[in-house]
């Protein structure tokens, strides 16, 4: 039966399609998560790969929130402001315990990890906390004592959301950036990938994909480039991406080729390939290690300075202070890019610590020689790639440099130390290319663009595995992907020998702060009808050992976690074959069934065969019922002849049974349910009272420009003109009194209150400005309506002349139409008929015709007075109205409202206009008709010449075909069959070349 649907339902299929593709064409965006900046590259129809510019009009944002305390102590449900940004590091001098950089450092870790106590040491003014659901890091702000501590990934969200803003603001108030690509380290785990799409969900952001950083990078070094082909004999190119930023150094290396694979049809098309061959990284080897040893030596240097031992001031007690050590890290960054370009620099604090200034100098040889321990460890990172991807520095086309830190020289020294100059390139921006890299990645995933192929692998950097317990309550363990493994690859097929129920962990294993490794569980995978699934194969005759659990894995290519591709279990079984199936029909449609008709005829078969065609032959007529028991008969008979009891053939088969399961995540508890509901809840609630801030300011500077501007009119001489005394007084009072309140009550006034007071100084200034702007706009209008009317008066008056002047002409004409009648009474004699007469008649009645025109008098007009009836009393009404209202606005002074309006005098020339464009269009119009039907009465004589000079004969019959002797197109009948193809088509040759010969003489008559 046929299935229906409701009408509910194909109102749902019609919404999600229409859903689908508003979806389908909105913006996509990549971002580069970096630890000290982050930036973003937009991608829309009509804007490709533009940088998202901060509200300061930067290529990056400063990785950054604060919460500015407000001046009195925070309410109950109400939030202090937020900034963004560098405008957020410029606060944590003033408020060092509310200022939050640098959070990609601590995503997904507990905080007993020595990297989480390394960052709440640099920032002692930080009330840092474990979260108690997943034991993470979260902040407790004074800013917002009412409320829990914040989570790491609640905060990085809202940076996020602040990129996400800027992004729309870009792509236009009708777009919405909702589908991200966001760049992650490699030697991020599982747990910190989470925390990235958990920031991202918590302000509504899809995560496509993640991407490493080093594969962003080749993929933008890839996006103008072409590679050797291998298909072709080519050779790959082996390239390292060196990315040193603020918090760590990666190496990794990257093979680029091209592949000759098959596109639509039967073409093949080159695409090219960007795959992780190995990957080195130093967590802690970045811009921020740097800082913080120009930090140290600041510190120490002050400690020993006089005035310090005078106060006795220790170390530890500096780096305890949270306002000193805002300040010195700031700083220390700028010491650091000024070492780069330059040989030596220096800073200077005013009161730096317990009111004691401190003036501090450094030269690039002293900062490198701070630097000598960090140094050494450029090059692992880079031979711990190598190794991996098991490649000799050698075979490397190119050391491609990324990220800030990459150009301090002391870094490029070791880079050239291990790899020769010749090698290190700067081919790539160096501060943008994984931000394109990540855009073109979501352009690619988005199927609103169709952007170069370039297929890419990116790596697991993990060893991973998983672990289970055999049918013999032992515990095994195997590895299933090392650090090489590329995501996204094709499944990989593991048999278990359990036949009931039971669960495996997957792990990722990870090094330890001990220098060993450890295995930390991502997910587990638990069965739920194996047991019942063995017990079904067991009934169709599976022996136990036959039987196998198997499941097929793989690392997704989004994130890199473990997915499970199938689950089944299967064994071979004896099942029997099934006949009558629609496929032995098909068979024995054609001859190839196992019928018992199909099989070779014995001797004496073949006369009773031929008797019994024959008999079919002859009963053809045979009605329907006979045939049917005619039928059932013949398969009786056949059944009969059948051996009883035959046993049904059997043949083995594998049988498959999917498995159901559930994957569920391990690890770092995910927030429940009513925890992430109310962690998002709490963002919006931000973002709202962040909004309800911005149209108050607003509203508050409106307010203050405003009474500024109510000073400057006071003072202008068309303002004074326009308003009387009493009028100026009262609105300086006004004004007056609304600053007052402002420095006064105003301060903390709500948006209404602000619009109110802004709404009571316009509604008194409103009125003379509306004078200024009518005395001002007023001359030209009336000059333009006085021209209207008088065009229109001329028109008037001309087409009442043509009127009238046609009149008299047609008087004229019909007292002399007597003497004309008796003029052209006389009769002609009949002439003679020739055989071109009809061809001459039409041109003698052409040139007739055209005589005739010439002495017709003056051209009919095409108006009539009742036209001219509408448009000349709309000329004298507004003749009349403006007469009367310019009288009267003459009579007023300037400090009195208007009485003659632009908005009315501006409406009466449109009515003018209107009905000269209405008079003018109907002329048009009657002259179009008039022409159509000149033209098809020329049609019509054209006509019957034609039809008279093509007549044949006097009987008028139609042209036809003549078969000539011994030609005959086609013969039926003869040896009973019918013409074939080839005599079809030489036929109407034939007839197609004798008709244009008969038709030769008429077509040359035609044309004389």
């Amino acid at each position: 039966m046929a299935q229906t649907f409701s009408p509910r339902s194909i109102l749902l299929c019609v919404v999600f399609l229409f859903s689908t593709n508003v979806l389908a064409i909105s913006a996509v965006l990549g971002i580069d998560l970096g630890t000290e900046y982050i930036k973003a590259t937009l991608v829309k129809p009509g804007i490709p790969l533009e940088i998202v510019l901060t509200k300061d009009s930067r290529r990056k944002e400063t990785s950054a929130v604060a919460f500015k305390p407000s001046q009195n102590a925070p309410k109950s449900g109400s939030y202090p402001e937020r900034v963004y940004g560098s405008d957020a590091i410029a606060l944590a001098a003033r408020f060092p315990g509310d200022v939050y950089p640098n959070l990609k450092t601590l995503l997904g870790l507990p905080t007993d990890d020595a990297i989480v106590k390394e960052y709440a040491a640099r920032h002692p003014d930080l009330q840092l906390e474990a979260h108690k659901t997943r034991g993470t890091v979260a902040f407790k702000s004074k800013a917002t004592a009412h409320e829990e501590a914040w989570l790491v990934e609640e905060l990085l969200a809202m940076e996020l959301q602040s990129i996400q803003r800027n992004a729309e603001a870009l792509a236009g108030s009708d777009s919405t950036v909702r589908s991200v690509v966001i760049t992650v380290p490699p030697f991020y785990t599982v747990e910190e990938k989470r925390a990235v799409e958990l920031a991202a969900e918590l302000v509504g952001l899809k995560v496509l994909s993640l991407i490493s950083d080093g594969l962003a990078v080749g993929l933008n070094y890839a996006t103008s480039r072409t590679f050797p082909n291998v298909n072709e004999g080519g050779k790959p190119e082996y390239h390292m991406v060196f990315d040193m930023g603020a918090g760590s150094a990666k190496a990794t290396v990257l093979k680029f080729q091209g592949r000759t694979v098959k596109d639509i049809g039967k073409f093949n098309k080159s695409v090219q390939e960007v795959q992780v061959m190995g990957s080195g990284w130093d967590r802690t080897l970045g811009g921020d290690a740097l800082n913080y040893l120009i930090v140290d030596d600041m510190i120490s240097k002050f400690v020993e300075s006089a005035a310090a031992k005078r106060a006795s001031v220790t170390a530890e007690s500096v780096r305890g202070h949270g306002r000193a050590m805002a300040k010195l890290v700031k700083d220390a960054e700028r010491l650091r890019h000024i070492l780069s370009a330059n040989v030596d620099t220096g800073s200077s604090f005013e009161g730096l610590y317990d009111d004691i200034d401190f003036r501090y100098k450094i030269t690039r040889a002293d900062f490198e020689k701070l630097a000598e321990a960090h140094a050494e460890r450029v090059g692992a990172a880079v031979q711990k790639a190598l190794d991996i991807a098991e490649l000799d520095i050698k075979q490397l086309d190119s050391i491609i440099l990324h990220g800030g830190a990459s150009r301090t020289p002391f870094v490029q020294k070791q880079l050239e130390k291990v790899a020769g100059a010749d090698k290190l390139r700067s081919n790539v921006n160096s501060d943008e290319a994984a931000v394109f890299g990540a855009a073109f990645r979501a352009a690619e995933l988005s199927p609103s663009f169709r952007v170069k192929e370039i297929r890419i692998s990116d790596a697991a950097f993990y060893p991973a595995g998983m672990m289970w317990t055999n049918p013999q309550d032992k515990p095994q363990q195997q590895r299933l992907w090392t650090e090489r493994s590329l995501v996204g690859a094709a499944p990989k097929e593991v048999t278990f020998t359990n036949h009931e129920d039971f669960s495996v962990r997957f792990y990722q294993q990870v090094p330890s702060t001990e220098g060993t490794t450890v295995n930390r569980e991502t997910k587990s995978f638990t069965t739920k009808n194996l047991t019942a699934s063995v017990a079904s194969l067991a009934e169709k005759g599976c022996s136990h050992t036959d039987i196998h659990f198997k499941v097929k894995l793989r690392l997704s290519p989004e994130d890199g976690e473990v997915e499970v591709d199938k689950a089944s279990v299967e064994c071979e079984a004896e099942v029997q074959e099934k006949e009558g199936s629609v496929m032995d029909g098909v068979k024995n449609l054609f001859g190839f069934g196992k019928n018992k008709d199909q099989q070779p005829l014995k001797d004496g078969e073949e006369a009773a065969e031929d008797a019994s065609t024959t008999d079919s032959t002859e009963t053809a007529t045979t009605s329907f019922d006979s045939s049917t028991t005619s039928t059932t008969a013949t398969s009786s008979s056949a059944s009969a002849d059948s051996p009883e009891g035959s046993p049904v053939p059997k043949k083995k088969q594998l049988v498959v049974i999917p498995v159901d399961y559930i994957m569920e995540k391990a690890g770092i508890p995910s927030l429940p349910k009513t925890d992430l509901t109310k962690a998002k809840e709490r963002i919006k609630a931000f973002e709202a009272s962040d909004k309800s801030r911005r149209l108050r300011e607003e509203a508050l500077n409106q307010l203050e420009g405003f009474t500024y501007k109510v000073r400057d009119l006071l003072e202008t001489e068309s303002f004074v003109a326009a308003s009387t005394p009493e009028e100026r007084a009262k609105l300086e009072k006004k004004a007056r009194d609304v600053s007052e309140w402002l420095y006064d009550d105003g301060a903390d006034a709500s948006r209404e209150a602000l619009k109110s007071k802004l709404k009571g100084l316009k509604d008194l200034v409103s009125p003379v400005e509306k004078r200024i702007e009518e005395a001002q706009k007023r001359p030209e209008l009336i000059k333009s309506l006085k021209s209207s009317l008088d065009q229109t008066n001329t028109f008037i008056d001309t087409i009442k002349g043509k009127i009238a002047e046609a009149d008299a002409y047609m008087s004229s004409l019909s007292s002399s139409s007597t003497s004309t009648t008796e003029a052209s009474s006389v009769t002609s004699a009949p002439s003679q008929a020739g055989d071109f007469d009809g061809l001459e008649e039409e041109e003698t009645t052409t040139s007739t015709t055209t005589a005739t025109v010439e002495d017709s008098g003056p051209v009919p007009p095409v108006y009539t007075l009742d036209d001219l009836k509408e448009i000349t009393d709309l000329s004298k009404s507004v003749m009349d109205w403006l007469e009367e209202k310019l009288a009267e606005q003459e009579k007023l002074p300037e400090t009195a409202d208007p009485v003659l309006l632009v908005k009315d005098l501006t409406e009466k020339t449109k009515k003018l206009e209107k009905a000269g464009m209405d008079l003018a269009m109907k002329s048009v119009k009657a002259f179009d008709k008039n022409k159509k039907k000149n033209s098809s009465s020329k049609k019509s004589s054209k006509t019957k010449a034609k039809k008279s000079a093509t007549k044949t004969g006097s009987d008028g019959a139609e042209p036809t075909i003549e078969a000539k002797d011994g030609e005959n197109y086609i013969k039926f009948g003869e040896d009973g069959k019918g013409p074939s193809m080839e005599e079809i088509e030489e036929m109407i040759k034939r007839m197609s070349k004798e008709q244009q010969n008969k038709d030769e003489p008429r077509t040359k008559h035609d044309e004389l």
